[in-house]
């Protein structure tokens, strides 16, 4: 399965990337931001978003509400990840249709776990 890591700083894509190696996958992307992102999920087919919140200068929900308007890329399984875990920003997340959420910092087993419990297994 194919995974797109987005995040606009080099070093948490990095960060995610390694995790994501240590728990079994390697067939990672990233982008540097969301209109990065919609373009290489537009262009290739992806198993999962991994998407940081806070960026420039479309922010993960933007990114998540563009891919959910998205026939073709709707059903792309989604989670955010954020450094904040304010019940509004959870609530709006759903409300656009994240799958799932972690707040940073986080480890491998926590993402792990996020990521069964989005695509099973």
């Amino acid at each position: 399965m194919k995974i797109l890591v987005v995040d606009d700083y080099a070093t948490m894509r990095r960060i995610v990337r390694n995790l994501l190696t240590q728990i079994g996958y390697n067939d990672v992307d990233e982008a540097g931001d969301g209109v990065s992102a919609l373009q290489k999920l537009r262009a290739d087919k992806f198993g999962l978003v991994i998407s940081d919140w806070n960026m420039e200068p479309m922010t993960g929900l933007q990114l998540l509400k563009e891919i959910r308007a998205d026939n073709k890329l709707s059903g792309t399984p989604f989670i955010m990840v954020t450094a904040e875990s304010k019940t509004e920003n959870v609530v709006a997340a759903k409300e656009a249709g994240v799958n799932n959420y972690i707040v940073k910092p986080f480890n491998a087993e926590t993402l792990k776990q996020k990521i069964q419990s989005v695509i099973g297994g």
